[in-house]
């Protein structure tokens, strides 16, 4: 196996780690032989992409790979690769579309492609709402483990509101992200804003974490179909979480 493929997957490897790990336990995951485990591991700690904790007898991620990460941030890729995606889902749905990213309790936006002859929304670029209360936010709970988003939302003070719909008690949560876990999708409808409905699904990466969400925002009185549009939103998101090298949302329910 080529050096550079063993190199990346130690790295990825402690990148999904809870903390630094021996080089034993690598090269049994990995099922790499420990004395290449070590010259890989001595070759990085050179470059400084991880870091020997020698008291320990572990390995974890150093100050290089701290730098690649902030690279990746600054080149802002999640939204370039997003545009052309939410572009071509509002051509396909005739409604405005938009991505966001978890926050804390909250999402933030980072693309918004605004049909035409539709209304202006709230979710421009940089905005930030509560979770709980967006389709975008509730894809991403549902994916999140149920003991972080206990610790998101621990009592009825966690719960911002807008409009006076929306789940306002952890039990409450629950139950909508139960059916967003069985749907496969998220829906809201006048949670954010009165007269306007969403639906979203989650972005995935290659462990199936939920690192971003898509939505499209349509008026109530149009009647459109949640389960119909959630068919159109599900490939996006997934062709999305393609380019990333992600996991694939699974099928919706109707």
């Amino acid at each position: 196996m080529p050096a550079a493929d063993q190199t990346l997957r130690i790295l990825s490897h402690l990148a999904h780690q809870r903390g630094p790990a021996p080089a034993r336990s690598i090269a049994t995951a990995l099922g790499i032989p420990r004395s290449t485990v070590y010259h890989l591991l001595a070759a990085l700690q050179e470059h400084q992409f991880v870091v020997h904790l020698p008291e320990d007898r572990r390995w974890g991620l150093g100050i290089a790979a701290f730098e690649l990460a902030g690279g990746y941030s600054r080149q802002e890729p999640l939204a370039r690769l997003g545009r052309p995606v939410l572009a071509d889902l509002v051509d396909r749905t005739g409604e405005s579309a938009h991505l966001a990213v978890m926050h804390g309790r909250d999402v933030l936006y980072i693309v918004e492609e605004r049909a035409p002859r539709r209304p202006a929304l709230v979710t421009d670029v940089g905005v930030r709402l509560p979770a709980h209360l967006t389709a975008t936010g509730r894809a991403m709970l549902a994916a999140l483990p149920r003991e972080q988003v206990r610790a998101l939302f621990p009592d009825a003070a966690s719960f911002a509101d807008r409009t006076g719909r929306g789940p306002q008690r952890p039990g409450e949560l629950r139950e909508v992200l139960r059916r967003v876990r069985e749907r496969g999708w998220a829906f809201e409808d006048g949670e954010v804003t009165l007269g306007l409905g969403s639906v979203g699904v989650a972005v995935l990466d290659h462990v199936g974490w939920p690192i971003a969400a898509i939505a499209v925002t349509f008026p109530a009185e149009g009647a459109r179909e949640p389960g119909t549009l959630a068919e159109l939103i599900t490939p996006v998101a997934a062709e999305l979480g393609r380019r990333i090298g992600g996991a694939r949302p699974r099928a919706p329910k109707l």
